[in-house]
């Protein structure tokens, strides 16, 4: 195995170990030193690849974030292929363990990533949803305008829609939510 597959599956084993005590334990009590027991290394390798906790869950997001985008690419070119896969995405964010277990007991922590400032994730995100833009509008199914606003507002609606879920939930259960999104987003990019 070469080096760099040694230090991808090391990330990876860290960044399992961190998902699993956020899962178990919350954010609040996941600590360094544990993710690095859980992981089988030593804290020394934890902390050369990410100064604190914050960092390790900052990285273990983009992991999990980017990992469901590739596996949901719209299915053709035109609206209602971007907003099937938009919608399948926040469905997949939405339920994922790591993401739910932030948003159920440590809401706070996700706002430096969903509020303060654009991680990596957001940046993959609006990359997709910008060309995917870009298309529907070559297609003629996406109205005009800059293909990077429209992707930014795309991604506003959906995260905000995927932050409040647990809120709403009891007024709008699943299929109205998957659908109701879907109109919002078919409505805002529509011709």
């Amino acid at each position: 195995m070469s080096s760099s597959n040694d230090e991808r599956s090391v990330d990876d084993a860290i960044l399992d170990a961190a998902a699993e005590l956020i899962v178990h334990l919350g954010l609040r009590r996941t600590q360094l030193s544990e993710i690095a027991r859980r992981a089988g290394v030593s804290r020394p390798t934890v902390y050369r690849r990410w100064p604190d906790v914050r960092a390790v869950i900052g990285a273990l997001l983009t992991r999990e974030v980017l990992a469901a985008q590739a596996e949901v690419a719209p299915a053709g070119d035109d609206r209602e292929s971007l907003v099937a896969s938009v919608v399948e995405m926040a469905v997949r964010l939405r339920d994922h363990p790591v993401l739910s277990s932030l948003l159920e007991s440590d809401a706070d922590a996700l706002l430096e990533y969903v509020v303060h400032r654009l991680g990596t994730s957001q940046r993959g995100a609006l990359a997709v949803l910008g060309t995917a833009v870009e298309r529907g509008q070559a297609h003629g199914s996406i109205r005009a305008g800059d293909p990077n606003q429209l992707a930014v507002m795309v991604l506003l609606i959906t995260q905000s829609t995927v932050q409040s879920h647990r809120m709403v939930a009891q007024l709008l259960p699943e299929e109205a939510w998957r659908r109701e999104l879907a109109i919002a987003l078919n409505g805002y990019l529509a011709p």
